[in-house]
């Protein structure tokens, strides 16, 4: 068997990796789900992840207007599926669900975003919180061809040991160039639970263009999410009074 590189190491060799998805079990045992932001614009920069109704929410911090490629529904936990992603994709996965589909086929048909000219992909996780806590992990991606229909990737992942991860980033970026990321890319995590992985994608992330991180445990509620920053932010969140760099848990 071969040996995987560390979640540190493939985070912090992608100098931009936009935004990515995790999906792993920590060295106590507990699975858990990341989610993390990066930005280099201004308007990419001023956002937040904020606790929402069983649900996380990447929202503005200032006074701009609702952007859907920068604004959505990141997770949402209903009716026994876990779903969270780089978009408003999160929702009609979840709806889909909802009505009875199967992961494979609530993942299916999404499109990749459109703005050129790097077409970010759309990355989504479902996770089945009932039978086995499966994982499945779907990728809209433009062609490298020249055709214009997205190829739809997904990926189950099951039995995960201690230590093992997977994730998905937008972005691939040697600091001068951006492609678009890896279909998937399997580490091993040194985090022993939750806040240990936290703090392990957190400082991986350049200081530079790293918005936020949050970690969550599948089964409890996205309320219980923790979520780190790196600019004060402020709004109607109970957890607005995050000082640049804090990590903000839910108000109980």
């Amino acid at each position: 068997m071969g040996q995987l590189d560390r979640v540190r190491e493939v985070v912090a060799g992608n100098a931009y990796p936009g935004r990515g998805v995790l999906w792993g079990r920590t060295l106590d045992g507990t699975l858990c789900a990341g989610y993390f932001l990066t930005g280099r614009s201004p308007a990419s920069k001023a956002r937040a992840v904020r606790h929402g109704d069983a649900e996380l929410i990447v929202s503005p911090t200032g006074a701009s207007r609702h952007d859907p490629l920068r604004h959505y529904v990141a997770a949402r936990e209903r009716d026994g599926w876990l779903v969270f992603g780089n978009g408003e994709q999160v929702a009609t996965v979840s709806d889909r669900l909802r009505d009875g589909r199967r992961p494979v086929e609530a993942l299916g048909g999404l499109e990749y975003e459109p703005d050129p000219p790097i077409f970010t992909p759309r990355i989504t996780v479902v996770a089945d919180l009932r039978a086995g806590r499966e994982a499945w992990f779907g990728a809209a991606r433009r062609s490298r061809g020249g055709r214009t229909a997205a190829d739809v990737l997904t990926l189950a992942v099951r039995d995960l040991e201690p230590g093992d991860a997977v994730l998905m980033t937008t972005y691939r970026s040697d600091g001068r160039t951006v492609a678009t990321g890896e279909p998937f890319l399997e580490a091993r995590t040194e985090a022993h639970d939750r806040d240990a992985l936290l703090e392990e994608l957190w400082g991986a992330l350049s200081p530079e263009l790293r918005v936020a991180v949050a970690v969550f445990e599948p089964g409890r509620r996205l309320a219980d999410a923790t979520i780190r920053h790196e600019a004060p932010v402020s709004g109607p969140d109970p957890d607005a009074a995050a000082a640049p760099g804090a990590r903000t848990s839910p108000s109980r």
